[in-house]
């Protein structure tokens, strides 16, 4: 199977996790994309959702489904959406689409997070997709450097404003044994808006790609 094929199957293995007529969290990038499509699908459609995007937010528009703000809710049922590496503990990184942010808001309201990711995304330890890492723009040389000083080499990623006006850096070389600890250590720097590890508020659920079909992992 291509990985177009495997984001198709995985997208559509999601809408499992969805009640008709709730409201619910959707995601970001092109695995999501794929969900958001088979959702339009579904024979009774859910009520409304809270979208991490403006792009998704477009999308689900086009297709007639109606996006809530998230002020509007207190709470949703289930999250979908993808990730740029998962491990097996369901701790993620995420903001390869500069969503981040967003994500992680939603994310944060939501009971469950039901991540679809293709076989390629699975890893033992966090780090070969380079850290995205969501910063106030003056304090973006500072959190640079403090970055360099973990081991790790920070990159701005070139022409890219995030929906909140911010900036990503993207952090080469990083091996992350402790999701958890590195989240909070970088989020508590002045100036970061939000680090693209996903260790509080990790997967409950993570339905993977195969060559033999969705395999799915529970943690």
């Amino acid at each position: 199977m291509t990985q177009d094929e495997l984001k198709a199957l995985v997208g559509q293995a999601a809408t499992a996790f969805v009640e008709p007529g709730s409201i619910i969290g959707v995601g970001t990038g092109s695995t999501v994309n794929c969900f958001i499509d088979a959702l339009a699908q579904m024979p009774v459609r859910i009520k409304a959702a809270v979208s991490s995007s403006q792009q998704s937010t477009a999308r689900m528009q086009a297709l007639g489904i109606q996006v809530l703000d998230a002020n509007e809710v207190e709470s949703l049922a289930v999250y979908i959406d993808g990730a740029d590496e998962i491990d097996h503990a369901g701790c993620m990184i995420k903001g390869g689409g500069a969503a981040l942010t967003r994500e992680k808001i939603v994310a944060d309201i939501s009971q469950r997070f039901i991540c679809i990711v293709d076989e390629s995304k699975l890893v033992t330890t966090l780090g070969r997709f380079p850290l995205p890492v969501e910063v106030i723009p003056m304090a973006a040389a500072q959190i640079a450097r403090r970055l360099r000083k973990l081991g790790g080499e920070p990159v701005l990623r070139a022409g890219v404003v995030t929906d909140n006006g911010g900036q990503i850096i993207d952090v080469h070389g990083l091996s992350i044994g402790e999701p958890n600890a590195l989240e909070r250590e970088i989020n508590q720097w002045p100036g970061v808006v939000s680090c693209g590890i996903f260790a509080r508020n990790k997967a409950s659920v993570c339905l993977l790609g195969t060559a033999q079909g969705v395999k799915t992992l529970t943690f």
